[in-house]
């Protein structure tokens, strides 16, 4: 009669308990921690960074912005990495990818800025070997990541995006897909989140050195909650640090609780989102606070 209690209790507790999201495992976490905390705010979801260019670029560096030292970077994920064709429900489109092509615990895509392309965020040596832990992070947690080419920042390159959205998370249905977008890259997020059909898909958007859009508000995304990261530099000569965090205070207002944070580099330029910001920390996060 113990044995059976003790079996009912156990499986009482099993049943009960809830299932843990899935967590990145550490990666060099030392070396991309950040060097500095001056100010935290709202519960700890907005946080100024300190930033040196001294010292987080030409101390990181091998040759300054060009190519980061040995230290900082693994070139494991080389072994999966791929550029590809795939032929999305809007054609034909070149991809980069490393990881689990199928199946995979988690998916991750880049899309860059004005002048940029699908190498971009595969590069292992530029940005402080930022893309570099991306991509291992990724590799050694059996999730995906995925650089795509697209047209253009407007409606065609929204819809070439969507379709490798479409394409991805149909070979991995389980897993939680987070879009990063970079500089110009943000307008995209932004029209995805609105999109009523892929956005469905997306569990998280990550906003780095980017625009805002007052529309997002009233889109499918932000009633489900969708969790927003934004990074952005003190003295960003593209996108003004005010208005981005103005936005982001109208998200946290607009509704109570809501998922969002700012990272915000103090001195740091346009593209210093994109070397500094802690992708572990931003992905564990979202992981644990997405639907």
């Amino acid at each position: 009669m113990i044995r059976y209690f003790i079996l009912g209790a156990l499986a009482f507790v099993c049943l009960s308990s809830p299932v843990s999201a899935l967590q990145l495992e550490p990666y060099k976490d030392d070396l991309f921690a950040y060097p500095g905390i001056l100010k935290t705010g709202d519960g700890g979801d907005y946080v100024v960074v300190d930033y040196n260019e001294m010292r987080d670029i030409n101390g990181r560096d091998q040759v300054p912005e060009r190519r980061v030292k040995q230290n900082y970077i693994s070139l494991q994920p080389k072994r999966s990495q791929r550029d590809l064709v795939v032929t999305t429900s809007k054609g034909p489109l070149k991809v980069m990818t490393v990881g689990k092509l199928s199946g995979a615990s988690v998916i991750t895509i880049y899309l860059h800025g004005q002048g940029g392309n699908r190498q971009q965020g595969m590069n292992d040596f530029t940005f402080g070997g930022n893309f570099n832990r991306l991509k291992n992070l990724m590799d050694r947690n059996g999730g995906l990541y995925v650089t795509p080419e697209f047209s253009d920042f407007g409606d065609k390159g929204e819809s070439e995006v969507a379709g490798v959205i479409d394409y991805f998370k149909a070979q991995s249905p389980q897993a939680k897909l987070f879009v990063a977008c970079g500089s110009m890259g943000g307008s995209l997020c932004w029209k995805l989140a609105q999109d009523a059909e892929t956005s469905r898909h997306i569990s998280g958007l990550i906003i780095l050195g980017s625009l805002w859009d007052e529309h997002f508000i009233e889109s499918a995304s932000f009633k489900r909650r969708v969790p927003v990261f934004f990074g952005h530099g003190s003295r960003d000569p593209v996108f003004a640090v005010e208005k981005q965090q103005a936005f982001y205070r109208k998200i946290r207002t607009s509704a109570p609780g809501y998922p969002a944070r700012f990272h915000r580099f103090e001195s740091g330029n346009h593209g210093t989102p994109i070397r500094m910001t802690d992708w572990r920390g931003v992905l564990n996060w979202m992981l644990s606070a997405s639907r």
